[in-house]
């Protein structure tokens, strides 16, 4: 008889007491960890065309308990694709609203029927607008990795979304760990998106490249840079995630690797 799994999305409340924590762990042996709290969230059964929940992303709400999640719900039948929901709470986790479909691959486009995958919340420094970019992909595709950026935003919260279709003057598939980081480009500020592509496993002549995409406004987007590779061994980098340096104008990336 198969084994039946459970997906679940959870909140792990935990403290940090800086510059302490290995001091005090070697002295006191009885130490188990700083998780202090568990919430679940959502429970696949709870979605009876998924068979899995992934890829949940946090983020603070506009008022002090108020937090924003979005998670997948994988489509049964599909390994890394699926629809995009949002849930809020207003006590700090205690409890849940019923999650919003930001993305749901029941809708279709004209003819064609998209899934998607791989939220990520972002408020910009100084606006109340949540904007969640994504993956989307045909939802006949083998899996997600010839999908290109779609993004959607909310002005009350996450009651309620509105799609819209970004301008991309790249056109190339992209898969997305990480949401923008805000810089300033020699005097102008620019949103700054860490993405990969992996296409050799449908092309022979294709390529596995981290780049990063930029954009002035959240709605177009072009190519900034890539990541620099050797010129012989190449490496596999993906699943990038940007943050500031210490240094005035200095940003600092880290990937994961694989052959």
């Amino acid at each position: 008889m198969q084994q039946k799994r459970f997906y679940t999305i959870c909140l792990i409340v935990f403290s940090l007491v800086a510059n302490s924590y290995y001091l005090w762990a070697a002295e006191d042996a009885s130490h188990s960890g700083d998780v202090t709290d568990v919430r679940v969230i959502r429970r696949v059964d709870q979605y009876p065309f998924a068979w899995r929940l992934w890829q949940p992303f946090i983020i603070q709400g506009d008022k002090k308990k108020h937090l924003m999640v979005a998670f997948g719900a994988m489509v049964n039948g599909k390994k890394d694709m699926g629809d995009i929901l949002v849930t809020t709470t207003k006590d700090d986790g205690e409890t849940w609203e019923e999650p919003i479909p930001v993305f749901d691959h029941q809708r279709r486009q004209g003819a064609i029927q998209f899934a998607y995958a791989n939220p990520v919340l972002y408020r910009a420094p100084g606006q109340a607008v949540v904007w969640c970019f994504a993956m989307r992909c045909p939802i006949a595709a083998e899996n997600s990795e010839e999908s290109h950026l779609v993004g959607a935003f909310t002005a009350d919260g996450g009651r309620s979304w509105t799609q819209v279709e970004m301008a991309m003057r790249y056109t190339g598939p992209l898969i997305l760990c990480a949401s923008p980081v805000d810089a300033d480009l020699n005097g102008q500020r620019r949103f700054l998106l860490p993405a990969h592509r992996n296409t050799l496993g449908s092309d022979p002549r294709g390529s596995r490249d981290h780049f990063i995409l930029s954009s002035t406004s959240l709605l177009e987007w072009k190519l900034e840079s890539y990541i620099p590779q050797p010129s012989t061994a190449r490496v596999f980098l993906h699943e990038g995630n940007l943050a500031a340096g210490d240094a005035k104008g200095e940003l600092k990336i880290v990937m994961r690797t694989a052959n």
